[in-house]
């Protein structure tokens, strides 16, 4: 059995707090289209496609897509993870998203979530459409040659199969509790 999420599937729900104040679950999102992403406070890879990221959800707001950000790294793992350093970057940087905490790294478990950033776009009927990555090089987003996460919104929108469902996330590996900082459960291997 894969370890991500397959496109079909429908999406795990989540009870999170978030860095609001306020706590999120699936019910509480009605746009066409919704994109949950894990992402954290530190990698490289999310700070240096932070701005890209902006733009696509600032890009597609209008359009009827919602973007969630989810941290589902351990603080053990990694201390600038924690709940604190969420709340404090969320106010540095006022992203258009929310910013859910996934403590237990439960709802990581759910989706599959392999690294950070990786999304996952959900049709109307919060149907998986499209895993995987926003751009292929978000270490340093001037290089990226491909734009698959605007790919699949597009096609979303217009009401077409995804060209392209499924690509390989880029980023650091999800830091799960009690793991080395590089360790991947066996069945999570690339994507495609």
């Amino acid at each position: 059995m894969p370890f991500t999420l397959e496109i079909g599937q429908s999406a795990p729900d989540f009870d999170l707090p978030a860095t609001d104040g306020k706590r999120y679950a699936l019910s509480d999102f009605d746009e066409p289209v919704l994109v949950v992403f894990f992402t954290c406070n530190h990698c490289p890879y999310v700070v240096n496609s932070d701005e890209v990221t902006r733009q696509i959800a600032e890009r597609y707001a209008p359009q009827g897509v919602r973007f969630v950000a989810i941290n589902s790294n351990s603080p053990n793992t990694y201390r600038e993870d924690d709940f604190e350093h969420m709340v404090a970057r969320m106010q540095a940087h006022g992203f258009p998203w929310l910013y859910l905490h996934d403590a237990t790294q439960d709802v990581a478990r759910a989706y599959g979530a392999l690294r950070t950033p990786h999304f996952f776009v959900f049709d109307r009927d919060r149907k998986l459409v499209y895993t995987g990555r926003a751009i292929d090089n978000p270490r340093d987003p001037s290089k990226s040659t491909t734009h698959e996460l605007e790919d699949a919104l597009d096609d979303v929108l217009a009401g077409r199969p995804v060209r392209t469902p499924k690509t390989n996330p880029i980023g650091c590996n999800v830091k799960w509790d009690g793991k080395d900082a590089h360790w991947m459960p066996p069945e999570a291997c690339d994507l495609v």
